[in-house]
């Protein structure tokens, strides 16, 4: 996959929207609603279907009255671009800096849009090419290839399932603060022992010590099945 157009007229706002259409549609796994976009976004859907429009007169989405929105090629390549350029920055800043993990995000979100080409690469390369960031999420590579996600979340493990945090929303520093005061975090291996019923906790054990993580906490969890500890 080519490398986006340095010339790109994508603005910070535009990028957004193409950045959170690519996770909309990696979660959905299809096209999604302008109100989905709006949420995400935490605008008026008429904001959003006026963006949306926008994107599509550009060629970055395809937009079609009542059945939704979806990535073009060279949207997608754009939305890659801004995940690869998040991604970096937050790790050079975890891994550099020493920021926590639990700000990076909000750091990032503001960088991401000016980080030219050419200090992209430097970081990469000062950092050694990392393929993760310090959430476990996936740094598409300089060539913008997609990497397969092969996990599921905590909240849809079985009983007696065992597997390693694979990657931790960064979207609610409160949820990473909370994850991480119960030592789940990427690389951990972890064992679903008790699901509560109709969206309740789960009980876990990570390192030997048992934690009940709550629903929305849970979902935020992914982890790759089968992994031993």
């Amino acid at each position: 996959m080519a490398r986006r157009n340095p010339r790109s007229a994508a603005t910070p706002a535009a990028e957004d929207y193409l950045k959170n259409l690519y996770f909309l549609e990696e979660e959905s796994a299809g096209p999604v609603t302008t109100n989905q976009v709006a949420e995400r976004l935490a605008v008026a859907p008429a904001s959003a279907t006026n963006m949306l429009k926008r994107l599509a007169s550009s060629g970055y989405v395809r937009h079609s009255p009542y059945r939704g929105v979806e990535l073009t090629d060279a949207g997608r390549r754009e939305a890659l671009e801004v995940i690869r350029h998040h991604r970096l920055i937050e790790t050079y800043l975890a891994e550099a800096l020493g920021v926590p993990w639990d700000k990076v995000h909000d750091e990032a979100e503001v960088l991401e849009h000016v980080l030219s080409e050419d200090l992209e690469e430097r970081i990469a390369s000062r950092l050694g090419h990392p393929s993760r960031d310090p959430h476990g999420h996936p740094i598409p590579p300089r060539d913008l290839a997609v990497v397969a996600r092969a996990s599921v979340r905590l909240d849809e493990m079985e009983p007696g399932e065992r597997g390693t945090v694979a990657e931790v929303s960064d979207r609610d520093p409160e949820v990473l603060r909370y994850l991480d005061r119960r030592g789940i975090r990427p690389g951990r291996g972890v064992e679903a022992v008790l699901i509560e019923p109709f969206g309740g906790s789960i009980t876990v054990e990570v390192e030997g010590e048992r934690h009940a993580v709550g629903p929305d906490a849970a979902r935020a969890v992914r982890v790759a099945r089968g992994v031993a500890r």
